[in-house]
């Protein structure tokens, strides 16, 4: 096949390294987090194996060799693998990645551009009642086992309450450090997507553990994993899952279900839509307004069951 977008013989095995790039301009330039720049390059690099296997130009492909019926073949495949929603993940990955590059004069046109985006399925968010996130959130204080554990129980219990009480994402409570936080005050200083930093706010309970948890640290990361390092993500998705099973709840909840409840029952107690999007660190309104679907299908649900006429008999 003719070289594609001015690309030379040079370039013919830069395609991770062009990545590597990639990710430190995300890194430094737009100071994405690390769970961002990971998912990045998860979907890019799974871009490059399909493209390594498709074997179409009879060698490894550079970035400039990449055509739209390429990104096209590789969408078709995800279909049968994907959910919609992560499909339209990668391919805005892919899509970013070639903006980079014609920004570098590494690339002169972006075949993702004009690939079609799947429309992803609509999700009501998860939303816990009251009782039910209350139940999740004490689990841990309910542990009696050896020091050890007591102490991963002090932790636990206060990652739950300060994701309840602020509605902040998990990333960005893994990514706390102690000079983040004003106990006195009751605010956490966070970092959110694109590097935008917020206030969030703890409740009386979500202050309190965390004081007995930190004990008398002043630096380093707030809540600590093995080895006295950060905790991860997936760790804490591990512990909503273990205390999840062991508050004896029905449902299944994420760590991310805490900050839909969060959101949920501030809008169920009157706090306006801007407020909310502002403690969520939303970019859009829209974003938000997902919660007002939630809460209508609520009140449907309470008229269907109370009104005489509401439904045949």
């Amino acid at each position: 096949m003719p070289e594609k977008n001015g690309s030379t013989g040079q370039d013919m095995a830069v395609f991770p390294a062009r990545v590597c790039e990639f990710m430190d301009y995300l890194a430094v330039e737009r100071n994405f987090s690390l769970h961002t720049r990971a998912g990045y390059e998860s979907d890019l690099r799974q871009f490059y194996e399909f493209l390594m296997e498709e074997g179409r130009w009879g060698k490894e492909p550079a970035p400039a060799d990449v055509n739209e019926a390429a990104v096209t073949s590789f969408v078709y495949r995800l279909h049968n693998e994907c959910r919609k929603v992560s499909i339209a993940r990668k391919l805005s990955a892919i899509r970013s990645f070639f903006r980079f590059l014609i920004r570098k004069g590494l690339a002169v046109s972006n075949p993702a551009e004009l690939v079609a985006t799947p429309k992803a399925e609509k999700y009501l968010p998860a939303v816990l009642t009251g009782e039910e996130a209350k139940s999740l959130v004490e689990a841990p204080a309910l542990k009696k086992e050896g020091a050890g554990d007591n102490r991963n129980a002090l932790r636990d219990l206060a990652i739950l309450e300060v994701l309840y009480s602020s509605g902040i994402r998990v990333s960005e409570l893994t990514g706390l450090d102690m000079k983040d936080i004003d106990l006195t005050d009751g605010t956490l200083k966070v970092l959110g997507k694109g590097g935008k930093e917020r206030i969030a706010y703890l409740g009386d309970y979500a202050k309190s553990s965390l004081k007995v948890y930190i004990g008398g640290r002043r630096h380093g990361p707030v809540f600590l994993g093995k080895g006295q390092g950060r905790i991860t993500p997936r760790t804490v998705q591990r512990l909503v899952k273990i205390y999840t099973a062991t508050s004896g709840l029905t449902k299944d909840p994420t760590p991310h279900a805490l900050r839909h409840s969060f959101a949920t029952h501030l809008l169920d107690a009157g706090v306006d839509l801007r407020s909310i999007q502002e403690l969520l660190g939303h970019a859009k309104l829209s974003t938000t307004q997902r919660y007002t679907k939630v809460g209508i299908q609520k009140m449907l649900e309470a008229y269907d069951s109370a009104h005489p006429r509401a439904k045949k008999k």
